[in-house]
């Protein structure tokens, strides 16, 4: 198991550019199942998760080539059923909750497929009913063996129907779009995800040949088509990325460029960084952080305490809840974290608190931080990332610490972050890996 040693409370200085969005990723790579011709994308993150499942959709029988170092074409000319009854399938699959997203295009352009229940963080409950009861309005008929073996197929070939999610999955809802492309008739999905990285799909699905209306709505209609063809696509920075270096920045009081933001489509994760007073200045596509001694959280016009609480698209995200909580503890003044959307999330607040944070967790969903206005410093501690949000925060509040500080199971940070050791060394940070 490898570790982070991090020595703290070093300014950092220069520029970083964020990887492509994970997130996007693992729904886009899933996307090349729905055409047997090549499809090739750019800006991949050279992460585990995303590295994963490439080695699944080629263990599959999807053709991968590598153009560049974030560049690789992928054909699904010839796919192999079978793979899907081994153990060697269930093993990869089970491992790595992206590999939820093969379910729509192989329904929909196969008429079948099997999962084993997907692995991921343990940041809560995280059912799979969404994806399940959407596929089936579509005409999916599911069978569940035991309580972690799912397999689903059609009849024929799928039927457009109208739905109302019960909730707006952006999986959920990214899954039902990939088999609604290809079913027969019109498809229309109300409540629909509408994160940027959902509007990346149908954006690629529509130069695929799709037919889609509504895209950037919480109302999408399909018309559905014979087939799709292939297409070029270059994905989105991370906002989770960006989002995490402008909490770096402010917690070490450091002077940081972010370059290639894609800034229109960050939503309010801006704004919800200057109301913990954090100074940001656009340039061009570029976001810049000066080094701030002090900065101040914002109350509500008639002062009381502001909340910061996450919530579906153009809601504020929820994988960026904890790096705003860690960064609240140096602010001045104090801050309600409401985690609505998942019950495990705050738990390392513990960590925070060990190494001199004043955070009371309220319960399973909400933390109040009575930020120390860098009147003392965090003091560094040994520590274990639990997932990898959390891990991230936990080195955010490691590289602000004094003195020394061990950060095990980073594996769980590689998940997520594209070699970020070597990317802070490059700004000045002390951190090496064990």
């Amino acid at each position: 198991m490898a570790a982070f040693e991090v020595r703290g409370g070093k300014a950092l200085r220069g520029e970083i550019t964020p990887q492509g969005a994970k997130n996007e990723a693992l729904q886009i790579l899933c996307a090349v199942l729905l055409t047997p011709e090549p499809v090739t994308i750019s800006n991949i993150p050279d992460i585990r998760d995303v590295n994963k499942l490439i080695e699944l959709l080629r263990d599959m029988g999807v053709k991968v080539g590598k153009l560049a170092s974030d560049t690789y074409v992928f054909q699904a000319e010839n796919i192999n059923l079978d793979y899907m009854d081994t153990p060697e399938f269930v093993a990869q699959a089970g491992a790595l909750r992206g590999s939820v997203m093969i379910l729509g295009p192989m329904l929909g352009r196969y008429g079948r497929c099997q999962l084993p229940k997907p692995g991921g963080d343990k940041i809560g409950r995280r059912p799979m009913d969404t994806h399940f009861l959407g596929l089936e309005k579509l005409g999916g008929k599911l069978t569940l063996e035991g309580t972690d073996f799912y397999r689903i197929k059609v009849d024929g070939k799928l039927t457009g129907t109208h739905m109302l999610l019960d909730e707006a999955s952006v999986t959920g809802t990214a899954n039902i779009l990939m088999a609604a492309v290809l079913a027969e008739g019109t498809t229309t999905i109300y409540n629909a995800a509408c994160e940027p990285y959902l509007q990346q799909l149908c954006r690629m699905l529509v130069r695929m040949g799709a037919n889609i209306q509504g895209i950037g709505s919480n109302l999408l209609t399909i018309v559905g088509v014979e087939k799709l063809g292939g297409t070029e696509h270059r994905m989105l920075p991370d906002m989770i990325e960006i989002g995490s270096f402008i909490g770096l920045a402010a917690m070490t009081g450091s002077e940081i460029t972010i370059k290639d933001c894609q800034i229109p489509e960050l939503g309010l994760i801006p704004d919800t960084f200057r109301k913990l007073g954090i100074q940001l200045e656009f340039r061009g596509d570029d976001i810049f952080i000066p080094a701030q001694p002090h900065y101040e959280i914002a109350t509500y016009l008639d002062g009381s305490i502001l909340t910061v609480s996450d919530h579906t698209w153009p809601g504020f995200t929820p994988d960026l809840l904890s790096i705003v909580l860690v960064v609240a503890c140096q602010a001045k003044g104090t801050v309600l974290i409401h985690q609505k959307m998942f019950e495990s999330r705050l738990f390392f607040v513990d960590k925070l608190i060990d190494m001199g944070a004043q955070v009371i967790l309220c319960d399973p969903h909400r933390a109040t931080v009575i930020g120390l206005d860098q009147r003392t410093r965090l003091r560094g501690i040994t520590m274990t990332s639990p997932d990898i949000r959390a891990g991230v925060a936990l080195l955010i509040a490691a590289l602000s610490a004094e003195g020394k500080s061990t950060i095990e199971n980073v594996e769980q940070i590689d998940r997520g972050y594209q070699n970020i050791d070597t990317r802070l060394q490059a700004l000045g940070a002390d951190i090496r890996r064990l």
